[in-house]
């Protein structure tokens, strides 16, 4: 008896203040249920607006879209391995991008390759290789391009095959959280964003230091009774808290069709040079099965600076 009331005292002052704490962070914007951190309701930030900001942000893209107008050089790393985790084929360079009079072109100042990465006409013998090698490599020149992201949409109309397929990848790793069309079996499940969707992520918001620079930071990670329902298993964005541009983001992916499965993970860091927001650093790692196609596992890191 004498310890019972020492306890029961600790349970009626602790109960009351724990309630109101849940209460006041935890929000819902639609079905979308969010925890916000203290420093964030001192902040007293519009939660609705900030996804609605989230939802449309074209900062993440347009950082990519700078590449095309920028020189820059860059360290690329990409293998691709077998089932023990052992690299079968590789690259390893170093390339420089150059403009002039509105073109672009690209130099390779070192180059290391092993295995069967290119085939004999010295074409990509793996998707991994050609998505990164669409992303950051030039081939020949290429002339007239801008960084305008306004009203410029990802679109498989009159593409096939590959062409295609890069199209729709384009789509879920600049524009995460939006519905992609095309894909069989995933089309609505990229659409975290949505109510239908939303609800199947916890969700939270907090504040801190990235770069040297003030973040919100915006994390969803699936329920774990959601995890066959969706696509996006994770994903954190790093946004600065002035402009709410991107500053970082990781995330995660992954889904099992039956005819083709794949499990990838992203990290992106971005940094400014300039006016310009572009990417600094890239680390991919992907293990996918499509049907008719033999199981391909890529790991890539880009390193990009000394951008004019």
């Amino acid at each position: 008896m004498k310890h019972f009331m020492p306890v029961f005292i600790c349970m009626l002052f602790a109960v009351p203040v724990t309630a109101q704490q849940q209460n006041d962070s935890i929000i819902m914007v639609g079905k979308k249920t969010i925890t916000l951190s203290e420093v964030v309701l001192n902040n007293k930030l519009n939660i609705p607006a900030f996804i609605e900001r989230i939802k449309n942000d074209t900062s993440f893209y347009k950082a990519f879209r700078n590449l095309r107008i920028l020189q820059f050089s860059a360290i690329n790393d990409i293998r691709i391995n077998n089932s023990d985790g052992e690299a079968k084929a590789s690259l390893y360079s170093k390339t420089k991008q150059l403009r002039s009079k509105n073109c672009r072109s690209m130099q390779i100042l070192e180059e290391k390759v092993t295995g069967d990465f290119y085939t004999d006409e010295r074409n990509y013998n793996y998707y991994t290789a050609q998505m990164y090698a669409s992303l950051f490599f030039t081939k020949d020149s290429v002339c007239g391009e801008d960084n305008i992201v306004l009203g410029r949409e990802f679109s498989t109309s009159g593409k096939s095959g590959m062409e295609k397929h890069k199209e729709q990848l384009k789509k879920l790793f600049f524009n995460p959280g939006k519905k992609i069309n095309g894909i069989p079996f995933i089309s609505n499940k990229t659409a975290i964003f949505d109510d239908d969707m939303g609800d199947k992520y916890d969700m939270n918001i907090d504040m801190d230091i990235h770069n040297n620079t003030n973040c919100y930071i915006f994390k969803q990670t699936v329920k774990p009774e959601n995890k066959g329902d969706v696509v996006i298993d994770e994903m954190t964005t790093w946004f600065d808290d002035k402009t709410y541009e991107v500053l970082a983001r990781n995330y995660s992916l992954s889904y099992d069709a039956g005819v083709y499965d794949f499990k990838v993970q992203m990290e992106v860091e971005l940094t400014k040079f300039d006016k310009y927001l572009v990417p600094s650093l890239i680390r991919y790692t992907g293990n996918w099965k499509a049907i008719f196609k033999s199981r391909e596992r890529g790991v890539f890191t880009a390193t990009l600076f000394d951008f004019k």
